[in-house]
């Protein structure tokens, strides 16, 4: 838990990347666009080119960029967290996970009777001798149900521990090691077998979706497009909340919370929206990237989790938006390379990521182009 101090250390960061004029503006859009059209054209060449073709894109590499997908889309709940609120959460991997599992008890129920022991109830709940699924798995089998599950469950949990936490005002490293705690004893009922959640092994061996075979081309195809426009639409969508009047009191919230206070609005209200919205977000990303992977399991809740998605925003750059989706993308690229050639250094070499970060990059990758790019005109 000693983590969670240092990664408070740098201050917000208020530059962009673009300029604040009209044409800056369309440029900023025209390359979210761009780079949107980019990805769209790996689920097509995934689909149409058989293996073997010069333009196919394999299943690995489709896989690999949707799980950096919805892990930008985590990195960027963090930033509206902490960057814009100035609230380091800790516990963001704990919602994640809840959308997964969310997403998983549906998954499971599509299995149907094609899994080992040819039951309708899911195998763990066979192999541990259980006669009929819990009360809670009453609405598993169907897809909308469980959707609006993926948000409310997070959701309500969010909202009963941040309204009773930002009514405490609790605030610094004691919120970040709160909500930690409470990550890892979820992480720790999750993996108890009694508690109906496939215990350490969690969910896996998926089949389908929708009456869709996951393993299918074009499942794979739209289940990433999906993560692509989600993340988009999310990006669009914090970036008009940040520049609205709630978004300019969340930054005051962060930079003097007592003068919020004196000028007649209330913190907690405000706090605890952006907490709420950040957790649905991190679920929504949980949701879409079970079906993607073909695993979730409580490792998914572990605290070392949680602070890796606060390094990606810090990486990044923290308060920008762009910022953390970058640092994700760059951080899990790295990882992706480094845990195969040396998997039993990646937690050095992470940790190794973040001190050179925060000497040589304290604004992150968007603050040193930005900073780049002012030397530049004034030169």
């Amino acid at each position: 838990m000693s983590s969670a101090a240092p990664l408070s250390a740098p201050g917000p960061v208020s530059l962009r990347l673009i300029g604040s004029d009209a044409a800056s503006q369309r440029r900023a859009l025209w390359v979210i666009l761009g780079v949107t059209g980019l990805l769209m054209l790996l689920p097509l060449a995934h689909a149409l080119f058989p293996e073997g073709h010069a333009l196919h894109v394999s299943a690995y590499t489709l896989k690999l960029v949707g799980r950096i997908l919805c892990y930008a889309l985590v990195a960027l709940a963090m930033d509206l967290i902490w960057g814009y609120t100035g609230i380091l959460s800790l516990g963001q991997g704990l919602f994640f996970a809840l959308g997964g599992y969310g997403m998983g008890m549906y998954l499971m129920r599509q299995i149907g009777r094609d899994g080992v022991y040819k039951s309708d109830l899911p195998d763990f709940m066979v192999f541990l001798d259980w006669k009929e699924l819990p009360w809670f798995w009453a609405v598993s089998d169907s897809f909308i149900a469980q959707m609006l599950l993926v948000i409310l469950v997070p959701g309500l949990l969010a909202f009963v521990f941040g309204y009773f936490a930002f009514r405490s005002r609790i605030k610094g490293v004691y919120f970040s090691i709160i909500t930690q705690a409470l990550t890892y004893a979820a992480m720790l009922l999750f993996f108890r077998n009694e508690t109906g959640f496939g215990g350490n092994n969690g969910f896996t061996d998926f089949k389908r979706i929708l009456g869709f075979e996951l393993t299918a081309p074009g499942t794979r195809a739209v289940l990433f497009a999906l993560t692509v426009l989600v993340l988009l639409a999310a990006l669009l969508a914090s970036r008009a909340l940040m520049a609205s009047k709630f978004g300019r009191i969340l930054q005051a919230v962060r930079d003097a919370e007592s003068r919020v206070m004196f000028c007649g609005y209330n913190p907690l209200y405000y706090k605890l929206t952006i907490w709420v919205i950040a957790a649905v977000l991190s679920a929504i990303a949980g949701a879409l990237y079970v079906p993607q992977i073909g695993i979730i399991n409580p490792s998914e809740m572990s605290p070392a989790n949680s602070i890796e998605i606060a390094i990606w925003a810090a990486v990044g750059g923290r308060g920008t938006l762009v910022g953390p989706i970058i640092g994700a993308a760059t951080v899990n690229g790295f990882k992706s390379w480094f845990t195969m050639a040396f998997p039993e250094l990646w937690l050095f070499a992470l940790g190794a990521l973040f001190v050179l970060a925060t000497l040589f990059l304290p604004r992150g990758i968007v603050g040193a182009v930005a900073q780049w790019r002012a030397r530049r005109r004034a030169s």
